[in-house]
């Protein structure tokens, strides 16, 4: 679909500087600009790139002055903030690629489900028994849905993705593909014989509204109760959430982070890629855990930790700087000890 540059600062509230009537049906970074494409300069880092572009539109901030003679073929778009309005052109862009209400075929809808309005299921859909789909819901193809879940208005399940029986998705939610929400917690106990026999995984999985789960994510069910995802978390590909685990409110987790059984993680809680976090624990609201620590212990008291385990980050830089001086430490010390022993004649 193509859009003109006028069409663009409307959606914007911006100005044209330029062709008001050159159209763009693509989006490009402004360092690998081509015709036909838009593009945005928030970034001064990236100013040097709008003078090269080969984009046809360009979004930039109202403060913009070129110091350099732009392509003749580039129009500016000038608005309050490129950056935030080139993030609702992506939105809306996205929202226009969105399934038109459809039931495809083959696909399978329980007689005892409850379907609401504007339903999008793709081929090969499953809706199984009891279940509840909201308004406007988009369900693409190969998704499975068990007995008695609940999904609210507005949610999007990517290709794949599975849930499992009596869980519950609030409204908006986002679920990419390959995701299972609701698989049996890691539950096993040794008998007499040394075997490890399984515990049933009686529980499910609540996840609030506005949540976003990438891809190949898995929520284990809790064993009793629930497994809870707080409205507004964020949770990125490869992430293991394991049985009744609780993560607060707008808390973000990057890829491959493990977050063993009945943890809490408070709100607004960011944690990078790889990080781990230990059963029957409790982070502290706001705390920041940086990429591949681990953490054995509760966390009272928000701070940024790092290492394994984690500690504050100003201790951990000085750590490391000792560590990293160990040899030469060594070395001096056995420096030392020689001289000691030439001196005194003493063994040490």
């Amino acid at each position: 679909m193509e859009f003109s540059a006028e069409q663009i600062a409307g959606i914007l509230n911006g100005e044209v500087v330029g062709n008001t009537e050159i159209t763009v049906k693509g989006l490009s970074k402004i360092e690998e600009g081509t015709e036909g494409t838009l593009s945005f300069l928030s970034n001064p880092k990236y100013e040097e790139y709008i003078y090269t572009t080969g984009a046809s539109i360009c979004i930039v901030n109202n403060t913009f002055s070129p110091i350099k003679e732009l392509p003749t073929n580039l129009t500016l778009v000038k608005v309050e903030d490129a950056y935030s309005c080139f993030a609702k052109l992506l939105e809306f862009y996205d929202q226009m690629r969105k399934k038109e209400p459809k039931i495809e075929s083959p696909s399978f809808i329980s007689e005892t489900a409850t379907i609401g309005s504007d339903l999008y299921l793709g081929a090969y859909g499953y809706i199984g028994d009891g279940s509840k789909i909201g308004d406007n819901v988009v369900i693409y193809p190969h998704v499975y849905i068990g007995e008695n879940v609940i999904i609210g208005d507005n949610c999007v399940l990517h290709p794949g993705a599975t849930v499992y029986a009596d869980c519950i998705l609030g409204n908006s939610c986002t679920i990419h593909a390959g995701t299972i929400i609701g698989a049996d917690g890691f539950g096993f106990a040794p008998n007499e014989n040394g075997e490890f026999q399984k515990i049933p995984q009686i529980g499910n999985v609540v996840i609030e509204d506005n949540v976003e789960i990438g891809s190949n994510c898995t929520i284990d069910r809790a064993t009793m109760g629930s497994t809870v995802i707080r409205k507004g978390v964020k949770l990125d590909n490869l992430v293991q959430v394991a049985h009744n685990v609780e993560i607060g409110k707008n808390t973000v987790m990057a890829a491959q982070v493990g977050v063993a059984g009945s943890a809490k993680i408070g709100e607004n809680v960011m944690i990078g890629g790889q990080a781990g976090i230990s059963g029957h624990i409790h982070i502290a609201d706001g705390t920041k855990i940086v990429a591949q620590s681990g953490i054995p212990n509760t966390v009272r008291k928000a701070d940024t930790l790092m290492g394994s385990p984690g500690i504050p980050l100003e201790d951990f830089k000085k750590s490391y700087f000792g560590f990293r001086k160990l040899p030469q430490i060594l070395k001096r010390l056995q420096e030392i000890e020689n001289k000691i022993k030439e001196l005194t004649n003493i063994k040490i």
